[in-house]
């Protein structure tokens, strides 16, 4: 009777998760037209592997149970190899722990399966609590490196406070995406550090990061705002002197607090940036993602920046472990100019859209910024209305 119960729970397991992961994919129309979202979620906790869940000896599970349970699968770093999307995902636990893992998918789309094993993340001297949200970026020096949060329990925090963390920018490389080597941590003198990239160029011979400065683990407080800043190595990252990018601004869609996303792409119209905002409303806190372009010879310098969000939560997407929120940290850009934008939904589930450099080249320079008054949105819409009557 056991016997049988753990082969019919094997056998439909294993035949649901299947075709979850071969589902092919569908676009939704957009009325946009800068970008394409897709139908179903390109991953979700059901796309874990089952040898990472289940025991598959009958003798010690004849019931077929899960022993290993997880929660997520959400904030993903992105890159291209060795002709494959390849996503670097935060798979969350039942247990709260997050860890990394490479899932890989032949079109970018959909048919996404993780590795045969998790990312094995050599730990630091100080150990990580928890680690998360990690940027991928291919750099000049040869090594492709994992930039990511690193979060430990705050060793000031009086006794019995079980809930007070510290952030760091976590930093490891490698050249397979298998074998990873652990570097120090970054240091900077602007207090906690997260959501930091590394961009993918030497300037003047010294490493170069985008922070996101802050005071507290969750409060930006007097930091906050994309910073940038040199270090003259990577195995011993110090950025001593932050300059701010992009601030935060007041009733905006990044006045509570901002952060990039993947590391930037290289346009012959300047870089082009990926970010996500933050604000708060009367049921929370709401993440949005925005787009942005800075200059090639100074990628610290905003050239053009549309006003308002680029990607918010839709639908479906505005429910999860932490609803109302969309977070990038993963793109990819194809050699044919086709973009590959990958959102996690409310701390949940990963999602796609597509769309091409062109398209978000001409979203950035030729969409209106925000001028921060309403009566200045109203001269906006205005301008485009008396430019429309010439055609209708």
């Amino acid at each position: 009777m056991q016997n049988n119960l753990f082969k019919s729970r094997f056998t439909r397991i294993q035949k649901e998760s299947e075709e979850l992961i071969t589902r092919k994919n569908e676009e939704v129309f957009s009325t946009n037209g800068i970008y394409t979202r897709y139908k179903n979620p390109v991953l979700t906790r059901e796309h874990i592997p089952l040898h990472w869940r289940f025991d598959f000896n009958p003798a010690t599970n004849p019931g077929f149970m899960e022993r290993i349970g997880f929660n997520a699968t959400f904030n993903a770093g992105a890159i291209k190899w060795e002709g494959k999307y390849l996503l670097a995902v935060r798979v969350e636990g039942n247990d709260r722990k997050s860890l990394f893992a490479i899932a890989e998918s032949p079109n970018g789309i959909d048919n996404f399966r993780f590795r045969e094993r998790p990312i094995t993340m050599p730990q630091s001297d100080v150990p990580d609590t928890n680690v998360y949200d990690m940027r991928l970026t291919k750099h000049d020096d040869g090594y492709i490196y994992g930039v990511f949060c690193t979060e430990r329990k705050d060793p000031s925090a009086p006794e019995g406070d079980t809930s007070s963390a510290v952030a760091a920018a976590g930093i490891a490389r490698t050249k397979d995406l298998d074998e990873w080597e652990r570097l120090p941590d970054l240091i900077s003198t602007t207090g906690q550090q997260r959501n930091v990239v590394l961009f993918p160029h030497l300037i003047n011979g010294k490493y170069a990061f985008f922070t996101r400065p802050q005071d507290g683990f969750i409060d930006a407080g007097s930091g906050g705002g994309i910073g940038f800043g040199l270090s003259d190595s990577i195995t011993k990252a110090i950025v001593k002197e932050e300059t701010i990018v992009d601030p935060r601004i007041y009733h905006t869609i990044y006045e509570l607090k901002n952060g990039l996303g993947p590391a930037p792409i290289r346009t012959d119209k300047g870089w082009l940036q990926l970010a996500h905002g933050v604000r708060n409303t009367a049921a929370g806190l709401r993440y949005t993602l925005y787009a942005f372009l800075s200059d090639l010879e100074k990628p610290w310098i905003v050239t053009h920046k549309p006003a308002g969000h680029f990607i918010s939560p839709l639908g479906e997407e505005r429910v999860g472990d932490v609803s109302n929120v969309v977070f990038s940290n993963g793109w990819i850009a194809d050699d044919d100019g086709k973009l590959f934008i990958y959102y996690a939904s409310s701390d949940t589930r990963m999602h796609v859209a597509v769309s091409t450099v062109k398209q978000m080249l001409d979203y950035c320079i030729n969409s209106p910024q925000d001028e921060f008054y309403s009566s200045a949105s109203v001269k906006r819409i205005n301008k485009l209305i008396d430019n429309n009557l010439k055609f209708m």
